[in-house]
This record gives C-alpha cells, structure tokens and sequence, in this order.
C-alpha cells in the first residue's frame, strides 16, 4: 500500500470515530438564509449596534444576525456596516496592519483539487519541493525586504509531510543576517493527525492554517475528487480541533470565496468559530476569505463569482460577526481594490512583497507566473511600495511578533482581544518594529513620512492614554535608533 493509500485508510478510521459534533447544518443555514430575505432597516441598524458594542465583550453576532447583514441591499445601510466594521477593528487593534509575507516551500501534492493550480493532474505546472539551501536564500532574500513574518505553505505530498515541514520551519528560525531573522513562522498545510501536529508545535510555530474551502458538502465532494486525502470533508471539517486538542495554540479558518453561495460559507464558518470556542474556549486567531483566481490550465466548473462591491461588504461583515478575530486580505486582490478594503473593512492582516513562486524571492527570474505558483496574484507591489501606501493613508505598519515570544497565544490572548486592550500592545509593538524598518530598510519616501507623522502620531495617542508606556517606547526607540533590534513590549 501506497503513502496516499495507506494515509486514506488512517483518515476513514478516523472519521469513523470522531468524538465532536457535527456543526455544519446546513437547512437551518439555508432556512435562517431564506428567513432574513430583505431585511428591514430598523433590523440591520440594530445588528449594527450590537456588532459595535461586541467590540468591548468579546461576543460574536448569531448566525441570524450575521444573516441579516449579508441579505441587506440598501446602499446607505452597507455604508453603516462598512463605517461599524472600521471602529470595531480600531476598537479592539487600533489603526495598524500587521505586514506578513507567504513562503511557498513545497508544490507538488496528492490531491486533484479543481480550483487549484497545485493539483495533481496539472502538468502545466512546474512542480518543486526546496532545499534546505535552497530555503536558506529565501529567509535571506526575504530578510534583505525588511520582512519578519511568514506564512509557509506546502502541498500535500509525501515528501512535504509533518516531519519534513517540522525540518523546514527549523531552518527557517535558524537564518541569521545582519543580526536579522524571522520572527514567527505561522503554517498553511494540510490537516494532520494529533501526534504529528505535537512535533511541528515543538518547532515552534505560530498559527495554523486549514481552510475549509467549502462548506457546502455536494460542492466540496464535487470540487475534491473522492478516495483523494482531501476528498475526506469530516477529516478537514475538524482538522483544527484536532489541532487544538494536540497543543496548538493559535488556528485560522478560511474559505474560498468563489465555490458556493458566499452567505451559506459565511455563515458556515461562523459556526466553525462557535464550535472552537465551545469546545476550546479560543475561537478562530484569524478568518481568511480570498476570491478564486486563475490558474495554470484551470479546469471549468461553475463558481459562484461575486462582484467587488459585494466582496467589500462581506469582508465588513466578517468583522462584525468576530469582532475579535484576526481579518486577512490577500494579495490575490488588485492593489485599488486591497486599498479600498484597507480603508472600509476592518482588515488586521494582509500581506506585502508577495512572491509564490517557488525559490520566487531569491530568483528574480520567477516572477508572476502560473506554470510555478498555485493562483494568480493580483499585488506585485513590494514591501517598501505597499507600506508607503498605507502610512499616506495615516495607517501604522507593523512586523509586531511580541505576543508569540511572550507568551500572549491561545487563551492568554484571547481575553486582551475580546476585551479590546490588545491595541495597548499592538500600537506600541507596531511603532517599534515599523522603527526598525526604517533604520533598516526603508526608502526615503517612508523614512521621511513615517519619521515625521506617523510615528509621531502613534506616539502622541500613547502619551495620552498611556503615558508611562510612551515613555519606555521613547527609550527603546532611541535604542533602535543606535542600532538595537527586536524591541519589543
């Protein structure tokens, strides 16, 4: 028996025996869907105050609630959602955005996924798996642009499994240069069994992402081959509490916008985050929601494409519905449209200076090119490009790491999110390492803004609401200034 095969048969004894409930139901999504068809105005002003006043509870909108929202169609209220959904995220994180970069180490994978330019029938893919030297130059590359944290993704394969991805997040941790390193290593991979998510957790890794793709069980079964790994909905359904249960202190959710009705997978991952927090106490440490986008030799199947207007809206009521979850917008979206949403919807997290070609960062001959990248990326902009972006806007670039290296994950984070102090961190934490780029690696243009506005105006809210944390960020700023790193609060 085959790795694949062998594998399979695991996962089918698994499923069999799984002990946590089932949280997908899907006629009373479908039913609360129908029910909340045309929404009164005075029923969507009234979710829209509840969202808001969440942001200092740490509660979550109801399925029905979150209903409401999708199913408004008055422009003005979708005004109000957008207006709530940028206090909510100031509330609880204040005005920065956390800066990540993903790291493809590894491409070739079991599964025939027909959305993805990784599958396993797509011979117009150049497929690879990185050397360890070969990850090496990456980190350096990657350290050479300013960056401090990853996300590495792999495909599902065997030579890219639990040990492997162990090794290569060991190597990555291990880089050094000009006194640099990254920070934190969060993991989009496939689901694991518990024993193999205890030996990448020894490494030390940040979150941990699975993405459901789909929620809407005919879809995920007509999207993913049977008898493939991830052909197996109930395996991946519960991959993160299988994590949960095995130690892992931080997990994401996600799902592809793009494969079925969006209000049915919105409201299907809202109850993936009620059953983490029912039987974990946590919750989801972020949501993701990127849009289908083309891939080499992309097989037809019928997506459900929603507009950009439409998009914005569902980003906004994400984070209304998990006013304490982590929102990521990816560099799938055109850079106009990843401003926009910066500015309307609330987003915490997003990436820069993004390459997902394999060995894309260190080579500059891969470029934006689908014969050796899963989708296409739609913001090529560097990092130094993307920040000056968003300080014109007013906004505070961070490489922030500090609650992973002091121990605020899992269940001692989650109490400073749901009770909206985090930004008492986050703004600080923000200031010093956006510092640190700019001694470092910053052009003029940023240099010269970040030095004269926007650190000047993040240190002046600290002063006012936390003058003694001011002033022991004014003294690590001038550490950095004379050449010290990783300062962190």
């Amino acid at each position: 028996m085959g790795w694949t095969q062998d594998r399979l048969a695991k996962i089918k004894e698994w499923e069999k025996e799984c002990k946590w409930e089932n949280f997908v139901d899907e006629n009373l999504i479908n039913d609360i869907i129908e029910k909340t068809q045309n929404p009164s105005k005075e029923k969507v002003l009234a979710v829209i105050k509840k969202a808001k006043s969440n942001a200092n509870t740490g509660k979550m909108l109801s399925l029905e609630d979150t209903a409401i929202l999708l199913n408004n169609t008055d422009k003005e209220l979708d005004e109000e959602i957008f207006k709530a959904a940028t206090y909510i995220k100031k509330e609880i994180y204040g005005d920065r955005i956390v800066l990540f970069s993903p790291f493809y180490i590894a491409s070739p994978c079991v599964n025939d996924c027909k959305y993805c330019g990784f599958r396993a029938s797509n011979s117009s893919l150049s497929k690879k798996i990185l050397k360890f030297d070969e990850i090496r130059s990456e980190v350096e590359a990657l350290l050479d642009s300013g960056q401090k944290r990853l996300i590495a993704v792999y495909g599902e394969h065997p030579k890219s499994d639990y040990e492997f991805i162990a090794k290569s997040v060991r190597e990555i941790y291990s880089v050094k240069k000009d006194k640099s390193e990254i920070r934190r290593v969060n993991i989009n991979a496939a689901p694991m069994f518990e024993d193999e998510y205890k030996v990448i957790k020894n490494e030390g890794i940040g979150t941990y992402q699975v993405f459901q793709e789909t929620y809407h069980r005919k879809t995920y079964e007509s999207v993913h081959p049977q008898n493939t790994l991830k052909g197996q909905y109930n395996w991946r359904l519960f991959s993160l509490h299988r994590g949960l249960n095995a130690g892992l202190e931080d997990v994401a959710l996600g799902v592809l916008i793009g494969l079925y009705d969006h209000r049915f997978e919105i409201l299907a991952m809202l109850s993936h985050a009620y059953s983490l927090e029912k039987y974990f106490g946590i919750s989801a440490h972020t949501m993701s929601f990127p849009r289908i986008k083309a891939t080499s030799n992309s097989q037809k199947f019928n997506p459900y494409i929603i507009s950009d207007e439409e998009f914005l809206k569902v980003i906004a009521i994400i984070r209304l519905m998990c006013p304490f979850t982590g929102t990521i917008l990816t560099a799938r979206e055109e850079p106009e449209f990843r401003n926009i949403a910066l500015k309307k919807c609330g987003i915490s997290q997003t990436d820069a200076g993004t390459n997902i070609g394999i060995g894309g960062y260190s080579q500059t001959k891969v470029k934006n090119d689908l014969t050796n990248q899963q989708f296409k990326i739609g913001d090529n902009r560097s990092i130094d490009e993307f920040i000056l972006s968003i300080i014109k806007d007013g906004r505070l670039p961070s490489f922030c790491t500090s609650c992973y290296r002091e121990g605020r994950t899992g269940e001692n984070f989650m109490p400073l999110a749901k009770n909206a102090t985090i930004k008492y961190l986050c703004i600080p934490n923000g200031i010093l390492t956006f510092k640190e780029y700019i001694r470092d690696y910053a052009s003029n243009e940023v240099k010269d803004i970040g030095e004269n506005v926007i650190i000047p105006k993040y240190l002046g809210i600290l002063k006012e609401n936390l003058p003694k944390v001011a002033q022991k960020v004014e003294a690590m700023l001038k550490d950095i200034e004379n050449g010290g790193k990783d300062a962190h609060i």
